[in-house]
């Protein structure tokens, strides 16, 4: 049985808890570290968060987290290959892929993926965005770097078909990912052996 703490404790522990991976022991941790803050800190902190929601948004061109009404910087980067584009299921894959160094294009970020037991369609993706892209005649390579479990082999083969009949070659990194991994959590040097060991996607 775990301790009590004050109503007002208990409640923010109950908030950091519904961060990914945090169980009671890790939110009573940040919670407490917290509480040993100077109160300007606290304050800062709280500036932050409430100012949050109106500074960030969405890049118009690839759909990543970037400051509001502004291109991300990758896409902002002229250095980066326009011609390259790496599809990604999230936030959390696209900064995999960059962290392992072997990869210069440009992204999507879908905002999900397809759930087949739920019979998901596509509609909840940034497909509008992925059409607009292809449409502008600049990408030469769609990589589709997606998990490799159940769902993000389904959002493969759907966007694999989607992008048929498009002048545009589909490849999909290498099999040297783990099977049904998510690709958030891969480490770098996995992930740039299959970039580099690329396919195209049946």
């Amino acid at each position: 049985m775990h301790t009590q703490y004050p109503e007002a404790v208990e409640s923010l522990i109950a908030t950091f808890r519904q961060f990914p991976g945090v169980g009671r022991r890790g939110a009573e941790r940040m919670v407490l570290a917290l509480l040993g803050w100077e109160p300007e800190r606290i304050d800062e902190f709280g500036r932050l968060l409430v100012a949050l929601p109106g500074r960030i948004g969405h890049c118009p061109e690839c759909g990543a987290l970037a400051e509001a009404g502004r291109r991300c910087q990758i896409c902002s980067d002229p250095s980066r290959d326009s011609g390259l584009l790496c599809v990604v299921e999230t936030m959390a894959q696209l900064f995999a892929v960059e962290s392992s160094g072997h990869y210069s294009g440009r992204y999507l970020v879908l905002g999900g993926r397809i759930s087949p037991l739920e019979a998901e369609t596509g509609d909840g993706l940034n497909l509008a965005t992925l059409k607009a892209r292809i449409d502008s005649g600049r990408v030469r390579e769609v990589i589709l770097a997606l998990s490799s479990d159940v769902e993000g082999r389904a959002t493969a083969v759907y966007l694999a078909d989607l992008l048929r009949d498009s002048p545009v070659r589909v490849t999909r990194p290498a099999l040297g990912l783990p099977a049904g991994a998510n690709l958030s959590y891969v480490d770098a040097a996995t992930i740039g052996a299959a970039f580099s060991g690329r396919s195209e996607l049946d």
